[in-house]
């Protein structure tokens, strides 16, 4: 780092807290920016070096908070050495900032902190959920009338903090722990700074309580988990860094006109941040998309005779079968989906269509043909989609239809300009679903007959995957279920246009045991046939016999 030279002696500080080092750090900074290198530099190697580096310290200061891990740590790396070289912190005066060795004075925020930054140097980005595992800090309580829900109080941190004994911190440690509380105060995101960059689904603040800024809760394995004991400072802090978590890529102004914004993050994070009057208070939600280890669909069904949904999930995607996957937020529709992508057909491209870039396929399949959309201030869904029919993709996946006119095109591209589609919507049952699209066909304007436009619905869809979660946070398939088109075809003789379709459940999870509930029609059967070879064609007929042999047993 580059310290002026009449200031490399150490500075004095009236109090030595961190209150007055997070303002004496800000302002040292802010010095560094304003220097004229071409004043204070004696040749073109060190003007040069100087240059160089206050473009590092700006790009730095203005990307730590958004997502930025390289710039975070950069940021870091200069406090620590502030800290030593300009305010002189060492092991004999550090303690009076944070009273490292003395457990009964160290706040409950401090404890986490320290646990956290332990945890970390063993387990990294997992260190939160070992933390949880170690002291079954997931499991739910239960309130006044028996309900499950899930909280971490400061009683259990406490606890947990005495439980691992006395904690052995060197200089260097304490230094880091110090360093990043500074950090977040003064450009970080708070008490969540750390927290955020967990191996977790998400995080929310100030969606509960009288103080918005005492409300954090993180989303975890499907559970959302209130972190009663972590609060921010004041309402002002909370403010701050709401202002600052959704500013990458300048996506505008949050103000009192425009009430709420959504946007990325560096790392792929989606962040939506909202403020009164829209909102009754601020507040933030941040949602992770990290890429899941050995995603595979045995890691993700884990409940008994897990076999039958995997093998059929398999058939519908090798056969090419225009697919819904349903659910709740937070079921696990996305990781889901992730999963199938493997069974495509290697020489099919494929095109993704996204609010937010959550799949990140090309990082699970980098050897495949990719591309991935997603709407922006200027070019709509709709716009999107239409691009795509020139981009030679053969197979559609939408991350989610939330949009009469992506609902629209859909049906569209389902029907006539690719080999099959996937996407994935919150209906609650099939029949909601075919409804929620037929609507979206007739106030997208292409349709002003319901039953015409329902008939487009069912001809083009042909199987929902509807995914559940429990209060415990188990995710699981609660069925997969077959739509039946009857509009072209006779049934008992008879022209059973008027009946139009059936729904049928093929797989349907009871119990925690998946189990066969009713044989996949000779309809989809034969669809599914006519896009196998000749090994898979044999293969799929044998599977098919076994299960209905064994469906019929059990009749």
């Amino acid at each position: 780092m580059y310290i002026r030279r009449k200031e490399k002696k150490c500075m004095e500080i009236s109090e030595l807290t961190i209150e007055n080092l997070v303002r004496e750090v800000g302002c040292a900074f802010a010095a560094m920016l304003r220097d004229n290198p071409y004043e204070i530099v004696r040749n073109k190697l060190e003007l040069s070096l100087r240059v160089k580096f206050k473009s590092e310290l700006r790009s730095a200061l203005k990307a730590c908070s958004v997502g930025d891990i390289q710039a975070k740590k950069y940021i870091k790396e200069h406090i620590k050495e502030l800290l030593v070289q300009r305010f002189s912190i060492q092991e004999h005066n550090i303690e009076k900032l944070i009273p490292f060795t003395y457990e009964e004075r160290l706040s409950v925020q401090e404890k986490f902190d320290i646990l956290l930054y332990m945890y970390s140097k063993k387990h990294g980005i997992k260190a939160f959920e070992e933390l949880l595992v170690a002291y079954n800090l997931d499991c739910p309580k239960r309130d006044e009338l028996g309900e499950s829900f899930y909280e971490i109080t400061e009683d259990e941190i406490a606890e947990v903090y005495a439980c691992e004994g006395f904690i052995q911190l060197n200089f260097m440690d304490k230094l880091e722990l110090l360093a990043q509380r500074i950090y977040q105060e003064y450009k970080g995101n708070g008490v969540l700074d750390n927290l955020r960059e967990m191996k977790i689904d998400g995080l929310s603040g100030g969606v509960s309580g009288r103080a918005f800024h005492e409300s954090i809760w993180v989303f975890y394995m499907g559970k959302s988990i209130h972190l009663s004991f972590l609060k921010f400072s004041s309402q002002t802090e909370f403010i701050r860094v709401c202002k600052n978590i959704y500013r990458y890529n300048q996506p505008g102004q949050l103000s009192q006109m425009k009430g709420y914004i959504v946007n990325d993050m560096m790392d792929g994070s989606r962040v939506s941040v909202a403020r009164p009057p829209f909102c009754e208070s601020w507040v933030f939600f941040i949602r992770k998309f990290d890429v899941p280890e050995n995603l595979c669909l045995e890691s993700l069904l884990k409940d008994r005779n897990n076999c039958l949904p995997i093998a059929l999930l398999q058939w519908i995607i090798k056969g090419n079968q225009v697919t819904a996957i349903t659910g709740e937020q937070g079921s696990g529709k996305t990781t889901l989906l992730m999963a199938v992508v493997r069974y495509i057909k290697p020489s099919f491209n494929i095109r993704v269509q996204e609010l937010a870039f959550e799949l990140n396929l090309r990082r699970l399949y980098p050897q495949r043909n990719v591309v991935t959309f997603r709407e922006t201030a200027n070019i709509s869904g709709q716009e999107g989609l239409d691009f795509q029919k020139k981009s030679d993709g053969a197979v559609n996946i939408l991350g989610e239809v939330a949009s009469h006119d992506v609902a629209s095109w859909l049906i569209q591209i389902s029907q006539v300009a690719s080999q099959f589609t996937l996407f994935t919507h919150h209906a609650k049952t099939t029949e909601d679903l075919i409804l929620s699209l037929r609507n979206s066909l007739l106030q997208a304007g292409g349709f002003s007959n319901e039953i015409v436009a329902k008939e487009q619905v069912i001809n083009a869809i042909r199987f929902d995957v509807h995914m559940k979660k429990e209060l415990n946070g188990h995710r699981y398939i609660e069925r997969i279920s077959e739509i039946i088109d009857y509009s072209k075809i006779e049934k008992n003789g008879v022209n059973s246009a008027k009946v139009n379709y059936e729904l049928r459940n093929i797989i349907v999870c009871e119990d925690g045991e998946y189990k066969m509930r009713n044989r996949m029609s000779e309809q989809s059967k034969q669809l599914i046939l006519s896009q196998l070879s000749r090994e898979e064609k044999a293969l799929f007929l044998r599977e098919i016999m076994e299960w209905e042999e064994s469906f019929e047993k059990k009749l």
